[in-house]
């Protein structure tokens, strides 16, 4: 018997096989693991970190999943423990999980749940951290010739403990996607700003938006061109962190609505330093309008201090507490966006489509 001869009795034989186990009602392992040609897409998984669990349940409604069982603990020496409580064999996995609260115990335990996942034998795992802790850090200062590039060492960390991909919003620095071996998509809260000025600031036609530091301006350019309006620019000058010295204003705002647009406040001296500065030269009402309120130290009595209309943020962190002792803090749900780009990713889809559009 020659070689083709082998061949054609080895595809006969199987496909008798084949036969057989349809005829008997049972699916051929071929059938179920191929379908018109392209791998079966994996389940999906999503697991919620402790820093927020409330975009987690969010993002699972909005996808129509339960939230994957996981207990996180702490060991009397504060030794942080993660226990998956389902199989994740095989699974398509998705750990949300903010760079907020305690920052540093919080970092410690995603990467914890990344590495169990991974370890289970997780098809791919995929963090959603909408707030990409140490973002700041990025670089080193021209005096601090000694700084640690902090974000770098927070990517590396991501990547050593097993994640196969990151999702995020706002990077203060979008360079810090260069940071990773690993794909990286960094969402906009942008959409979800623009159809907030629109439906709720009645006077938006006729107003300004300003940066209130230089490292905003293309941002701040890129919201403003959208609307059709002007923008303005805050050069400020710091003397040392989280203290900023003298502020300069670049643009007209007498007579108009200035909008003050940043990727975070913190202590929320830059933005309060901004408002003052605004309204001393003629804006008529000033709103701000933050993808990430930290809002930490004082940041609270300033705001309750300062001449905002309201000050407007992003769910990336909670807000529930601050909302409280602050009656101008409004919050923005961006967990659609998330959602959405959890599916897309899960799907094989493009997620581009976010970069301009808020999901319905």
């Amino acid at each position: 018997m020659d070689v083709l001869d082998m061949n054609q009795a080895t595809i006969k034989a199987r496909d008798t096989e084949v036969s057989d186990l349809t005829n008997r009602g049972v699916e051929p392992l071929t059938d179920r693991s191929t379908h018109a040609g392209t791998p079966r897409m994996p389940n999906i998984k999503i697991f919620s970190g402790s820093s927020h669990p409330d975009l987690s349940q969010k993002i699972a409604d909005r996808l129509g999943q339960e939230l994957g069982k996981v207990v996180t603990k702490k060991f009397s020496n504060q030794e942080t423990c993660v226990e998956i409580g389902e199989s994740v064999r095989g699974e398509d996995v998705y750990i949300v999980q903010s760079g907020c609260g305690e920052i540093n115990d919080n970092l410690m335990e995603l990467l914890i749940m990344i590495n169990a996942c991974k370890i289970a034998s997780a098809s791919r795992v995929t963090a959603v951290i909408p707030c990409f802790p140490y973002a700041r850090q990025d670089k080193k200062d021209k005096v601090g010739s000694r700084a640690p590039i902090s974000a770098k060492l927070v990517a590396n960390m991501l990547s050593v403990s097993g994640a196969d991909h990151i999702i995020t919003m706002d990077l203060h620095a979008s360079q810090i996607q260069g940071f990773f071996d690993i794909p990286v998509d960094n969402l906009y809260a942008e959409p979800a700003v623009l159809k907030w000025i629109m439906e709720n600031i009645h006077e938006w036609k006729n107003c300004i938006i300003v940066s209130p530091d230089a490292g905003g301006a293309k941002r701040v350019t890129s919201i403003a061109d959208r609307l059709n309006v002007d923008f303005a620019l805050i050069h400020k000058e710091r003397k040392k962190a989280n203290e900023v010295d003298r502020m300069v204003l670049v643009g007209d705002v007498k007579d108009r609505v200035a909008i003050l647009v940043d990727d975070m406040a913190d202590t929320c001296g830059t933005i309060c330093h901004a408002a003052e500065k605004l309204v001393s030269a003629g804006a008529t009402k000033v709103y701000a309008i933050l993808t990430h309120g930290i809002f930490s130290g004082p940041a609270i009595s300033r705001v309750n201090n300062a001449s905002f209309e309201a000050v407007v943020v992003t769910n990336t962190i909670p807000q529930e507490d601050k909302m409280k002792h602050c009656s101008k803090i409004q919050v923005i749900d961006i967990s659609m966006i998330l959602a959405e780009a959890i599916r897309r990713t899960h799907n094989g889809e493009s997620v581009s489509y976010l970069f301009s559009h808020v999901p319905l």
